[in-house]
């Protein structure tokens, strides 16, 4: 404990190393592998900033060509400064690998500003982000283009710059920390349940008879101020949403009890330890519960802020179970600051009993939580497995080159509607489970539609040959058509 209180620093300097020596065979990858589907939807809008059009409120998709392909989910501020870089160095994969890999080192750091603000301890802070870093949900996304990487990052430092304040009492930590929950929420809608840590504090206030009504009004007035423009743009483009899961959650699924807690279940015993935690950190995550039990006599007055918090993920948890299942781990990202708080708080009184087993095993642990992470999402980015046809990753540039640069295409299987669009770098339509009848073929058609990319066998269909020129490319599953 002596040596990371004294080399705090120096292990906050091995971090960034440590990781980008673990993820740089990755950087110039291009997209692939778990949930490469939002990825390309970030990346695509990402590079239409950059070629069309650079008005912020109108992010452009590659689908349904014949329309303005606006598409309008969350806030794209993050894919908007990207394309600012792509402005200045020009497009390459790598530029956004790296811009959401320092956003990552933004969280990673924001971690150890919010541990030690939280219980004014360095080496608790330093093993706090360490550990967070080594989560593998994060070790597999921080070089992955997603919002929710901005989201998380702007979400940790509210937090730590609202307890700042609650230990100072300078405003200017709420003007920060309302600028960046309003940019966490922008950037990703659930985040805006760290409101309710920061809320909870005022509501706790305004039952104790010397609470400043001044100060606390003031204080409301900043959060709710910065608060306006997330709910202008959330009550603009929700009701654009359609049918989309996310919004009514629970209250409007076809999945019958037994699915459903299977899948909490199994987010319980399975995701929390393998993907959030680390399997290095489980022994610290338990010991965190224990530790707070044995220690409850010496807890904090804002102790109860962490329950509300904690209480307030676990209810947006079950409202999007359906929509989370065991697919979206990504969604779980909110849950993370709390998670490693409890790791980082059992990992400290562990290795406080550093000549016990528990102790040596402790150390153990830490020191192997890069491999462990590294062992777990590195299979992800596997070339061979990309996650959809790697016909189209393997001859990405081949299949660019057959068309004219404005050429509108066709493109299927892709249930996506983002991911064959993105690799051949061209507008049009996507269609999915081999539904492209002769009907919407021959409207896409008439809309502009010049080229037939498929690897389902549609195109062995009488009526869809008749609407064939040509077959410019054969590899594998794969075809592409000169359309008449």
């Amino acid at each position: 404990m002596e040596f990371i209180e004294k080399r705090y620093l120096l292990i906050l300097a091995c971090i960034p190393i440590i990781s980008l020596a673990l993820h740089f065979h990755v950087l110039d990858r291009d997209l692939l592998g778990y949930h490469v589907w939002r990825q390309t939807e970030t990346q695509t809008v990402i590079n239409n900033f950059y070629t069309e059009d650079l008005n912020i409120l109108n992010p452009r998709i590659n689908d349904r060509a014949d329309t303005d392909r606006i598409h309008r989910m969350e806030f794209p501020f993050m894919q908007w400064l990207f394309a600012l870089f792509y402005k200045l160095f020009g497009s390459h994969i790598a530029i956004s690998r790296i811009l959401t890999f320092l956003i990552g080192l933004g969280s990673v750091y924001g971690m150890f500003y919010l541990c030690n603000n939280i219980f004014r301890n360095k080496a608790m802070a330093v093993i706090c982000a360490w550990c967070f870093n080594c989560s593998p949900v994060f070790y597999y996304y921080t070089i992955n283009p997603m919002p929710d990487n901005m989201a998380l990052c702007c979400g940790i430092w509210s937090i730590g710059l609202f307890y700042a304040y609650l230990n100072t009492q300078k405003m200017k930590y709420v003007l920060w920390s309302a600028f960046f929950l309003a940019s966490a929420t922008l950037a990703k809608l659930p985040f805006i349940l760290y409101g309710a840590f920061i809320f909870a504090f005022f509501a706790v206030q305004l039952k104790r008879r010397e609470y400043n009504w001044k100060q606390l009004l003031q204080c409301l007035s900043i959060y709710i101020l910065f608060a306006l423009p997330h709910i202008a743009w959330y009550a603009t483009v929700i009701p654009q949403w359609g049918h989309n899961p996310i919004v009514k959650g629970i209250f409007e699924t076809t999945m019958g009890t037994a699915e459903l807690n299977h899948i909490f279940w199994a987010t319980l015993y399975s995701t929390l330890p393998e993907l959030l935690i680390n399997y290095g950190s489980v022994l610290f995550f338990i010991a965190g519960f224990y530790f707070l039990f044995r220690n409850r006599k010496q807890h904090h007055k804002y102790f109860p802020l962490f329950i509300v918090w904690g209480a307030v993920l676990i209810l947006y948890f079950l409202f999007e179970m359906n929509a989370i299942a065991l697919i979206h781990d990504y969604y779980l990202f909110p849950f993370l600051p709390a998670i490693f708080l409890l790791v980082a708080y059992g990992a400290y009184y562990l290795l406080l009993r550093r000549n016990t087993f528990l102790g040596k095993l402790s150390l153990l642990c830490l020191a192997i939580l890069p491999l462990t992470a590294f062992l777990r999402a590195d299979p992800r980015w596997d070339t061979a497995t990309p996650e959809f046809n790697p016909v189209y990753y393997h001859n990405k540039e081949q299949l660019r080159n057959l068309i004219p640069d404005n050429a509108l295409c066709i493109v299927g299987n892709d249930d996506s509607h983002y991911i064959l669009l993105y690799y051949i770098n061209r507008k049009g339509w996507a269609f999915d489970n081999d539904n492209l009848d002769e009907s919407s073929l021959t409207y896409f058609m008439n809309h502009g539609a010049k080229y037939l990319f498929t690897d389902s066998r549609i195109d062995d269909k009488p009526e869809i040959k008749t609407h064939l020129a040509e077959k410019i490319f054969e590899q594998e599953t794969v075809r592409v058509y000169k359309l008449k």
